[in-house]
């Protein structure tokens, strides 16, 4: 058993599925090519325990071809992405141990303030 994610035009997965096994032909085709051509849409192997292409899909991620990976969405306007194909801050959370959110309208990390 193996899952796979079906790509839109720009390559956002806009569903994932568990299908047959990537070893298994169907109909002499591997299943990527398989379902991809039942359903006329591209479909990509994903892992569920994040073995191939960093991480396992879910609606919404964007798959790169140049780096062969499936791509969290943006959390913010703000963060870019890294050569690890990760979306970081423009600044750096505060390494202190203390829980931090980011705000957007700031451009600052914020201190979650936990009342007991």
């Amino acid at each position: 058993m193996a899952h796979y994610a079906f790509l839109n035009e720009l390559n956002v997965v806009t569903e994932v599925i568990t299908g047959k096994d990537e070893t298994e032909l169907l109909d002499g085709l591997t299943p990527e090519e398989w379902y991809g051509n039942f359903r006329k849409q591209r479909c990509i192997r994903t892992s569920y325990n994040g073995n191939i292409r960093k991480q396992f899909a879910g609606i919404g991620f964007t798959y790169s071809d140049e780096g062969d990976v499936f791509i969290l969405p943006q959390p913010y306007a703000s963060w870019s992405l890294d050569s690890n194909y990760d979306w970081t801050a423009p600044v750096p959370m505060p390494s202190d141990d203390k829980p931090y959110t980011w705000n957007e309208d700031s451009g600052e990390w914020e201190e979650i303030i936990i009342r007991g």
